[in-house]
């Protein structure tokens, strides 16, 4: 990695935590005044970094999920088999 793209990296995490940081201080301030409703709530929490990353990490899953479903009726693997299952196990304990 060079450095500009380093440096473009660095400065591109900083924003998105810049913009955290102000969430949350809005969060904080909304609550502390009374002001919150359920609406503003589960719109802040769908902003929220981690829970698109869960999402993103969730699509990817289930798509694993589909292809290895498919491929178990060309390949008759036991192993595919249970990492299919092992995958739809964690997407039901994570709901």
């Amino acid at each position: 990695m060079k450095k500009s793209e380093l440096v473009r990296a660095l400065h591109t995490n900083m924003k998105e935590l810049r913009q955290g940081i102000d969430a949350h201080c809005g969060l904080v301030s909304t609550v502390l005044q009374g002001q919150l409703d359920e609406r503003q709530l589960q719109r802040l929490l769908n902003m929220c970094p981690n829970r698109s990353r869960e999402r993103t990490l969730e699509k990817a899953i289930k798509e694993a999920i589909d292809v290895l479903d498919e491929s178990r009726k060309a390949f008759k693997s036991k192993r595919l088999e249970a990492l299919r299952k092992r995958l739809t196990a964690v997407l039901v304990d994570a709901e």
